[in-house]
């Protein structure tokens, strides 16, 4: 009889319930438990996971392996999929390893390279593939410096942290003057650059940023499943062109991909992400994880988190082609349920359960606003 497989994702984002029902679904029928473990008692992947515990907040990377390597003795966890602390978690595969946890995540010095977008674009370029022009900037007057030739050059200037994740503090430069017309309607991400400006000459530190042009859509993400020898065994990008998306499997999008997934070995799953810079794609930015949207790809009829699992197990799953090509779709957020008022809720059958964690009253199920399905238009 084959053994269940127990998976644990940690502070993930809430997308990856759909990353969850994925691998118990399985091509293989293989039994999957899955641990997950938060910082946020109410996020879905709680209420979606077999058993969850509450993270302990404030722990320093290397206290945060500490606790990892514990969760995964006392789970006894197969597949580890980090996304907090990858960094250091990668650092320390062996220990991992050597508890019976695989790691699914790519080498550290792959994740070290996309950590930083000014190395990684660096990095990149010198494989052969394009990138958009970019200045990294420390302060006002290196900004302006930035805003104004790109300006020169018919662009809008655009700037983000060069060390982030998510479109966290992605920022579009206008110069138009702010007044009440910017406080109608919903918030946007233009910000003014004489207010940019203010807030660095009060800043107490310098900041990171990296200024670049606002790039055009289409964007396409590519989600490629690389083995560990660095081989690609699937390429798949997805498109966004305002609310449509859609798939592509053209090789100007899945080529360079393939060369920055195989050159730099992000083993496992990750998602490249390009736009278009004139005429040509270029590179956006590199995740070293699975993206929040890999689930889409059951449109197309492919189950990549359960093949980058075998990866992770030593089940080479070969090449994997798309039998099809899913129809253009939306997405829309909708309900899903969440955790009683206590953590953690165990399955009957757990033999070792953890001490309830008060938190704060809410109703389950209730109205969680994540991206829930994908819906043809």
């Amino acid at each position: 009889m084959v053994s269940r497989v127990r998976v644990w994702l940690n502070r993930t984002y809430a997308e990856n319930v759909f990353f969850m029902d994925q691998l118990r679904r399985n091509p293989s029928d293989r039994a999957v438990e899955i641990h997950a473990t938060h910082g946020d008692p109410d996020s879905p992947v709680l209420a979606a996971a077999d058993t969850a515990e509450l993270e302990p907040e404030n722990l320093s990377p290397a206290g945060y392996v500490e606790y990892a390597l514990d969760q995964c003795a006392r789970r006894g966890i197969d597949v580890f999929v980090p996304r907090l602390h990858q960094s250091a978690i990668v650092a320390h595969r062996a220990e991992f390893e050597a508890a019976g946890t695989a790691v699914l995540a790519p080498p550290p010095e792959a994740v070290a390279i996309f950590q930083d977008k000014v190395i990684a674009y660096e990095a990149v370029q010198a494989i052969g593939v394009p990138v958009p022009p970019w200045w990294r900037v420390r302060s006002g007057d290196e900004l302006v410096a930035a805003v104004e030739e790109l300006e020169a050059g018919g662009h809008k200037a655009c700037f983000k942290p060069a060390s982030g994740a998510g479109g966290v503090g992605f920022r579009v430069i206008t110069r138009t003057p702010f007044s009440l017309m910017h406080l109608g309607g919903f918030p946007t991400p233009y910000v003014q650059l004489d207010l940019v400006l203010e807030a660095l000459r009060r800043a107490e530190e310098p900041v990171d940023w990296l200024v670049m042009p606002r790039l055009e859509q289409p964007e396409v993400s590519v989600d490629c499943l690389t083995g560990p020898d660095s081989r690609v065994r699937l390429a798949v990008g997805r498109t966004k062109n305002g609310r449509r998306r859609g798939f592509t499997l053209n090789e100007q999008w899945l080529d360079p991909a393939r060369r920055i997934a195989e050159g730099f070995g992000l083993h496992y799953l990750s998602n490249i992400q390009f736009r278009m810079y004139g005429d040509r794609p270029v590179l956006m930015d590199v995740n070293t994880r699975p993206a929040g949207g890999l689930h889409q790809l059951s449109l197309c009829g492919v189950n990549a988190p359960w093949a980058a699992v075998q990866l992770a197990l030593g089940e080479d799953p070969g090449e994997m082609v798309p039998p099809f090509l899913g129809q253009d779709y939306t997405v829309v957020s909708g309900p899903r349920p969440l955790r009683p008022v206590s953590l953690p809720q165990q399955r009957p059958e757990a033999t070792e359960p953890l001490p309830t964690v008060p938190v704060d009253s809410v109703e389950a199920p209730a109205q969680q606003t994540t991206t829930v399905e994908a819906l043809p238009l």
